[in-house]
């Protein structure tokens, strides 16, 4: 079955950097577009970046451009998210995710404080 496992989260202070990393099994990885979202306390799931399957091009939301970079390994069947520029409002949950017939595949979410 479909299995994602994040990992990376931690406490940082702000201007600070995280890694996070996603470990996918029971899906063919390299066919797939993979995305990152988040969900800060008290506020909705939110979309964060994707990168696609073939040409590994990265888009992001306009609140992380220029400070966080997705990236994947197919042949570790790992997506990665390295965090820069770490801010107070970049707290959350964050979630991979991937999309197959139509369904939506989550793993557990690693949390990602930013706090001095």
């Amino acid at each position: 079955q479909v299995q994602l496992v994040e990992s990376g989260g931690g406490l940082v202070q702000p201007g600070g950097s995280l890694r996070l990393a996603c470990a996918v099994s029971g899906f063919t990885f390299s066919s797939n577009t993979m995305y990152w979202y988040r969900q800060p306390p008290g506020q909705e799931r939110e979309w964060v970046a994707l990168i696609s399957s073939a040409s590994s091009i990265p888009s992001y939301a306009n609140s992380v451009e220029g400070r966080f970079t997705i990236s994947r390994d197919n042949s570790k069947k790992t997506m990665y998210l390295q965090m820069n520029s770490l801010k107070p409002e970049d707290t959350a949950v964050y979630y991979c995710n991937v999309q197959i017939g139509g369904y939506f595949y989550w793993g557990q979410g690693t949390q990602v404080t930013v706090s001095s």
